[in-house]
């Protein structure tokens, strides 16, 4: 079954986990697996944009940001559950593909917002990570 599940997450935006985060734990607990929560610094994408942060921004900013995850996992997942925090940095949707990879996951579960316009010209990453992904997605709507 789902052994292995991934939780990507944005700590900035409650709705990226609010509902996702309990589906996920539910599964966990009845495949008796384990969660890991992936949480993606996004890249700067031009190199002339990084070349106005302060040499060793990025590092500072990832461990900055794991701290954040740990603290985060501490508060919302109980003890009981098998769960390990990933912080990764580039573009989004590419990184939850490649962690889901490299964890051997068995399925990913995420959050989607309702699409606005901008989604429909840009492709939201759960939209990216549904169409690519070698693993099951399952998409838990908010509101």
């Amino acid at each position: 079954m789902f052994k292995t599940i991934l939780l990507p997450i944005d700590l900035s935006a409650p709705a990226s986990w609010t509902k996702a985060l309990p589906v996920a734990m539910d599964l966990v607990k009845a495949s008796g697996g384990s969660l890991h929560v992936l949480t993606v610094v996004p890249d700067f994408g031009l190199s002339v944009v990084g070349s106005f942060f302060d040499e060793g921004f990025e590092e500072k900013a990832l461990h900055k940001v794991g701290e954040d995850l740990t603290d985060w996992v501490n508060e919302q997942v109980p003890a009981s559950i098998d769960v390990h925090p990933h912080v990764t940095h580039g573009r989004v949707y590419e990184m939850i593909l490649e962690a889901a990879d490299k964890l051997d996951a068995n399925a990913i579960i995420m959050a989607s917002h309702t699409p606005e316009l901008s989604d429909y010209l840009l492709g939201p990453n759960a939209a990216r990570v549904v169409r690519h992904a070698k693993q099951s997605v399952f998409v838990v709507r908010e509101d």
